[in-house]
């Protein structure tokens, strides 16, 4: 793996790390089509399939997104990760033309991220309804959402109706749901018997 990050450094900008056996670059969002284009084309890496591209949101941080490139090389056997950091509002160039499976990709990222993809032929949302509001996989958004599906008697249609919960049901503390809790569950008692048999 030290030899391919070496490789990729001496063509590009990129930071490298090499974690758990895998390589992963961070590049800027700008580089994303050179890069991702040499990845597939050259030689020593022949990363020609493009497995999937997520988003991550970390809400305190500056910048806040990172979005997340996840390659194959068949033929080498090699996986590799691209990390690049997105201010929120920001246009990132699309990947498309560099590998035509980022179309659905890109869409699944704004949707759920709200992050933008220029040059893409169809930005628009895939997972969510047309006028859905918000994105839902963003840390900032409500567990609850803002709306939700209901069938209306009198208008005998299905309708979007605010959700009416308090704001403290809204936020989620993040504490597993047995923090705090001072005596056995049921089954605990017996979890050592029947040791070295």
């Amino acid at each position: 793996m030290q030899a391919l990050a070496d490789h990729i450094t001496a063509a590009f900008n990129v930071q490298t790390q090499i974690a758990y056996g895998e390589l992963t670059l961070t590049a800027a969002p700008a580089d994303l089509p050179a890069l991702l284009a040499f990845l597939r084309d050259d030689p020593q890496c022949r990363f020609g399939t493009l497995v999937d591209i997520t988003a991550i949101d970390y809400p305190a941080r500056a910048p806040r997104f990172v979005l997340v490139y996840h390659l194959l090389s068949m033929t080498k056997n090699h996986r590799i990760r691209i990390h690049t950091p997105v201010a929120d509002g920001a246009i990132t160039p699309s990947v498309i033309p560099v590998y035509p499976a980022a179309d659905w990709f890109e869409r699944e990222v704004f949707d759920m991220f709200g992050l933008l993809f220029s040059g893409h032929p169809d930005l628009r949302r895939l997972l969510t309804d047309y006028g859905f509001s918000g994105h839902p996989l963003r840390k900032d958004f409500p567990t609850t959402g803002y709306t939700e599906v209901v069938y209306d008697e009198v208008e005998k249609r299905v309708v979007h109706t605010p959700v009416s919960l308090v704001q403290s049901y809204r936020q989620f503390d993040f504490l597993s749901p047995w923090e705090g809790m001072d005596h056995t569950l049921p089954g605990d008692e017996t979890e050592h018997k029947g040791e070295g048999v």
